[in-house]
This record gives structure tokens, C-alpha cells and sequence, in this order.
């Protein structure tokens, strides 16, 4: 009997890229606009691709930033140039402390399915989780970027295409988010799923535990102490 669907966000609470996101998007916009100066200002964390690409062209002046169309076609671009940087012998992908103990143990519990919530592109995802050694098969459910560019959308998108293996749509705490961001932890609230948070990435435990999710971790080693809280 299924009873959690547990949701990874990827950068900063699976795995990071060591700036190989940042550069491909950069790389993919470079072509479309005079000015990237000011991409810099541009936070990249706990925001969905299609987010990014439009804020970035915002910031750059442009008089359409959220046109659909080349938001799509800018973040299609973006997947090519992420398989290169991601290919140089420069790059190297780090797996966040923990993960791949968690990962291993949440796969033998009983009831349990593994799933993904991040705001990259379904083949940014792929691409990324391949770089660190984690074969994307391992997530039955996955919500993305690709999805929708509003990162509150995701965790319902993740819910709807789990109902097949739980028999309904889960909600509630029959669902876990994990993230290393306050959008993290926020994005759930609309059917009221739990957050577990990790101060992997950029924000701090006391930054996390202010934005009230249900536990808060500095990383991921302590297994049984986080399935704990996952499965409690």
C-alpha cells in the first residue's frame, strides 16, 4: 500500500552543477540580447527555468520578457548548451551529504515512492541527475519546470500523476516536499503537503525554519533521523 510520495528538489538538495546552470542560460540568452550586465542580480534558487529565462530578459530590457513562445524556445536552447557545459572535463557535479544513503533507504521502505519537484526543464532534470550518477528512473513522479513556469502549480502537477500508484491523488502529508529554499517549503501549501527542509544550498537552518516547514536539516547525512521525520 503506497502511503508518501517524497519529493526532491535537485539543485542545492540533491546535487550542484558548479555553475553549469548559470552558464548555459546565459550562454542560450547571450545571442538575444545587447546587455547582460545585470544577469548577475538575478537569483537563480527555488525558481523554475521558464522563471529564470524571463526574468533574465526583463533585467536585459526587453519589451516582451514573458512571451511564451521564446521563453520556450530560449529554455530549449538552454538544454543544449547545459549538455555541453555538463560534458566539459571542467564541470564537476557533487552530490549534497547524505543523499545517496537517504535515497537507498527511502527505496526499501515500504509504501514509499520517490519523486521529483524541481523547477529545471524534465530534460535539464535528467540531465543533471546523470551528471552526479543518479539515474532519473529512480523518481517514478516527477513535476517540473517544464510543466510550469509558476512553481506553486508543481506540487499538484506531482500529486495528479501519482494517483495511478496510490489508487487517489494524494494530499496532505501523504506528501513531502524536500528543498533547500523557502519556495521549497511555500510551494505545498495549496494542498497542504509537508516540507522538509535542508540548508544545503544558499539559505541557513534559522533563514528555512523561519518559513515554518515541518523539519529543517543542515544536511542530509543523519538517514534514519530524516526518515524519520519524512515518514513520521
Amino acid at each position: 500500500m503506497i502511503r508518501k510520495l517524497v519529493l526532491f528538489d535537485i539543485d542545492g538538495t540533491i546535487l550542484l552543477t558548479a555553475g553549469a546552470g548559470r552558464r548555459a542560460i546565459v550562454a542560450a540568452l547571450a545571442g538575444e540580447v545587447r546587455d547582460t550586465s545585470g544577469f548577475d542580480q538575478v537569483r537563480f534558487d527555488g525558481k523554475t527555468d521558464p522563471q529564470i529565462v524571463a526574468e533574465l530578459l526583463e533585467v536585459a530590457g526587453d519589451p516582451e520578457p514573458r512571451e511564451a513562445g521564446r521563453v520556450r524556445a530560449l529554455c530549449q536552447r538552454y538544454v543544449g548548451m547545459l549538455a555541453r557545459e555538463l560534458e566539459l572535463p571542467t564541470t564537476r557535479t557533487t552530490l549534497m551529504p547524505g543523499v545517496p544513503a537517504l535515497l537507498d533507504r527511502l527505496e526499501r521502505e515500504p509504501g514509499v515512492v520517490l519523486g521529483l519537484l524541481t523547477g529545471n526543464l524534465a530534460e535539464g532534470a535528467a540531465l543533471k541527475l546523470r551528471s552526479g550518477g543518479i539515474a532519473p528512473e529512480r523518481f517514478r513522479v516527477g513535476a517540473y519546470g517544464s510543466d510550469s513556469g509558476h512553481r506553486p502549480d508543481l506540487p499538484a502537477i506531482a500529486a495528479r500523476r501519482a494517483a495511478p500508484l496510490f489508487g487517489h491523488v494524494p494530499h496532505g502529508a501523504e506528501i513531502v516536499i524536500i528543498g533547500d529554499t523557502p519556495a521549497d517549503i511555500a510551494c505545498g501549501s495549496g494542498i497542504d503537503a509537508r516540507a522538509v527542509a535542508v540548508a544545503t544550498g544558499a539559505y541557513s537552518v534559522d533563514a528555512l525554519a523561519a518559513c515554518g516547514p515541518h523539519a529543517v536539516f543542515r544536511d542530509l547525512r543523519e538517514t534514519g533521523v530524516v526518515v524519520d521525520a519524512i515518514l513520521g
